[in-house]
């Protein structure tokens, strides 16, 4: 199906690559073609734009929020350099949707094309795929060197000593110059980290390569879910040595008041929006091992209050926490004065509203963002800083969780 829908100038690929998901629609779906779009380069009235398109194409639309929404939220402004351009906001409805769900694969074909749906689905049957390696050999730089990381986690501290934040999400951006495959490179990234909100996504030369492990937002009927992560540790080849780290991660002082500071700031957020006495913690600092990393995850629900509009939804919690920091505001402020890329799509969301008004919607981390004529790639790290926040750990976490981005590219 990937292989076939690549082929397209738009598509969008998401992949819950078997994970068990009670709060899931499918198992993975393909979207291809472009009735329609939107596309807001500037962020200022983006939300309102989507809010209108949302209410004439009435049907399913998938795309993308960047985290530089925020300057849509907030007196907020991204001055950094932006090397790869994405639009602030992209979504497009599309002509074909291939959804699958356990055996059952669902065709939904606008009018227009319906009478290609037998077509397709012989094409998809009979397409090649051969999985190859990526041929990438690609000389991977960063916006830092590790004493320049450090000095500014050190200023990040002094905000945190000094009552400015408790917490913000420090990134750094890892770069490179050169061509990829896309889609061989998502092929091979997707297999060695098999994450459950995995998305290939495609708009002309822009590329996202995403494997995240994490939900933002889910959306279904009157249900929020939201799915923070915070807390990470190395797997391990050897079973009991990776038992005894997961295990470790969960005791984790530090590690787990990360968590629980995020999970306290989305029950704020999603509290601007639920019935009263709905908001609830239904996990809290859970251990989830995916194949790079064990993560701590927290898993909050609400009901939403009837009186609020779809995009509101979305306005009142994004962007989310875990990328950002508390107090939400403040850490966003400090976060643009010490990092030294805009941050773009990296942080944002990528996902789908359905014709109901429900929507799902990942955090864009994890992701490989490519642009094909600009011949850039780019893959954002990130971690959470605490008054607890070793700089040296920091700066090691950044480096696990840039290990499978750097294989592909550099041809490991």
């Amino acid at each position: 199906m990937l292989a076939w829908g690549a082929a397209h100038t738009t598509a969008i690929w998401l992949d819950s690559n078997k994970h068990k998901d009670q709060y899931g629609n499918f198992d993975a779906l393909l979207a291809v073609g472009e009735v329609s779009a939107l596309q807001c380069t500037d962020p200022l009235g983006a939300f309102e734009k989507l809010a209108t398109y949302l209410a004439k194409t009435h049907d399913w639309i998938f795309g993308y929020l960047s985290y530089d929404l925020k300057n849509d939220l907030e007196d907020l402004a991204s001055k950094h350099k932006d090397s790869l351009q994405f639009p602030a906001l992209y979504f497009f409805q599309p002509q074909k949707i291939i959804m699958l769900r356990g055996n059952i694969l669902t065709q939904m074909y606008i009018p227009d094309v319906e009478d290609q749906a037998n077509t397709d689905f012989r094409a998809i049957e009979n397409q090649s795929f051969l999985p190859k390696k990526p041929s990438n050999r690609l000389k991977i730089q960063s916006q830092f060197n590790k004493s320049e990381y450090l000095k500014q986690v050190g200023t990040m501290l002094d905000h945190i000593h000094r009552g400015d934040i408790y917490e913000a999400n420090f990134c750094q951006e890892f770069y490179a110059d050169g061509s990829i495959d896309a889609l061989e490179t998502f092929n091979k990234l997707n297999r060695i980290s098999q994450a459950p909100f995995a998305a290939y996504f495609k708009q002309a030369e822009k590329y996202v390569l995403c494997t995240s492990p994490e939900r933002y937002l889910r959306k279904k009927g009157d249900k929020l879910i939201s799915q923070p992560i915070k807390g990470t540790a190395r797997r391990s080849k050897n079973p009991a040595e990776d038992a005894q780290i997961a295990h470790a991660l969960a005791k984790d002082e530090k590690e787990r008041s990360e968590n629980i500071m995020i999970t306290d700031l989305v029950r704020n957020d999603l509290s601007r929006v639920a019935q009263k006495g709905s908001v609830q913690v239904d996990e809290l600092c859970e251990t989830y091992s995916f194949k790079q990393v064990h993560q701590l995850v927290s898993t909050i629900s609400a009901t939403v209050d009837k009186d609020i509009p779809v995009i509101d939804v979305i306005k009142k919690t994004f962007p989310m926490g875990s990328m950002t920091g508390a107090p939400k505001v403040s850490a966003m402020k400090i976060i643009e004065n010490l990092e030294r890329h805009k941050r773009g799509l990296y942080s944002g969301a990528l996902g789908y509203f359905t014709p109901e008004g429900d929507f799902d919607f990942n955090v864009v981390i994890r992701s490989i963002l490519y642009d094909a004529v600009k011949k850039y790639v780019s893959f954002p790290v990130g971690s959470a800083i605490t008054a607890m926040a070793d700089p040296e750990k920091e700066y090691e976490e950044c480096l696990l969780k840039a290990k499978a981005m750097r294989e592909v590219l550099e041809g490991n």
